[in-house]
């Protein structure tokens, strides 16, 4: 399938990353969360050289959706590039306290420094930095305690740069979803398309549905989607694109774009099951 590129970069995200550039300079560490069934393609290629040299604490979320062993893996590979990598399932509450620890404790070195200089202490400043809709939100509510911000299963929700106060130590900045204004690497794009952390206005349904029946078939998932969708024929032996046209012929009076979104929507909310998309041990092939 000769698929169009994937391209998104609205209005409001430009402006929001000229802003956030300008704010990251009274900024003490950034937060950056990737999406834990894609840890690598939901990394901005750009937040290395904005940070700079300040500290960063690297979330994955959703990891709820991964296996143990995939965390493992993940955990092992991030510690192999001297990173203390976090994991949470912030809709869930679950490994907030420990990002919060961190923030802290870069906090108090910060502190220590000011005091040295005569400076009198402050609350940390913190930014939470990521793509569109990898769980931003529903992470700085549950950093707050208490939802001061909207969190919705789509991207492009947080329009605004503002600062909310987490505690006597720690100011936080919400951002917009960040994402290049040009999307390189499109193996990466159509993973970010799958997992939904990208605007639905940048893609076809079916197209990134076929997109993900080929993936899942090439990590091994055959089993899942023959059961998911009673589908009888030898996988080892068709695209996803055929999939989603034998599917719908099948079962769905025809029609592809039904059988593309119920694809989407089986893997975003999980009832395919625990998958990560990328993986270390797939790394060395490439």
């Amino acid at each position: 399938m000769s698929a169009p590129p994937i391209q998104w970069y609205p209005g409001h995200i430009a402006k929001a990353e000229r802003q956030l550039k300008e704010q990251l300079k009274k900024v003490d560490v950034v937060l950056e969360i990737l999406d834990a069934r894609i840890p690598l393609a939901s990394h901005h290629p750009q937040i290395d050289s904005w940070i700079g040299s300040k500290p960063r604490i690297t979330v994955l979320n959703r990891v709820d959706m991964i296996s143990e062993s995939a965390k493992q893996e993940w955990l092992q590979w991030f510690h192999l590039q001297e990173q203390q990598p976090y994991f949470t399932n912030a809709k869930q509450g679950k490994g907030i306290q420990a990002i919060k620890s961190a923030a802290q404790a870069t906090g108090v070195a910060m502190n220590q420094r000011r005091r040295d200089r005569g400076m009198r202490p402050r609350p940390v400043r913190a930014v939470v930095i990521g793509f569109p809709n990898v769980g931003k939100s529903a992470l700085i509510n549950r950093l707050v305690g208490k939802k001061i911000v909207v969190s919705e299963r789509r991207a492009g929700v947080t329009r605004q740069l503002r600062w909310v106060r987490i505690s006597d130590e720690i100011e936080l900045l919400d951002a917009p979803g960040v994402i290049p204004w040009r999307l390189e690497n499109q193996q990466d794009a159509i993973k970010l398309a799958i997992c939904e952390d990208i605007g639905e206005a940048s893609y076809d349904n079916q197209v990134v549905a076929a997109c993900a029946v080929d993936l899942l078939l090439e990590i091994g998932y055959s089993k899942t989607l023959k059961s998911r969708f009673n589908f009888d024929l030898d996988l080892a032996k068709i695209t996803g694109e055929a999939f989603i046209q034998e599917v719908s012929d099948r079962s769905y009076q025809g029609d592809k774009e039904r059988v593309a979104r119920q694809i989407l929507y089986d893997f975003r909310t999980g009832n395919m099951g625990k998958i990560s998309l990328e993986l270390p041990s797939s790394l060395k092939n490439k």
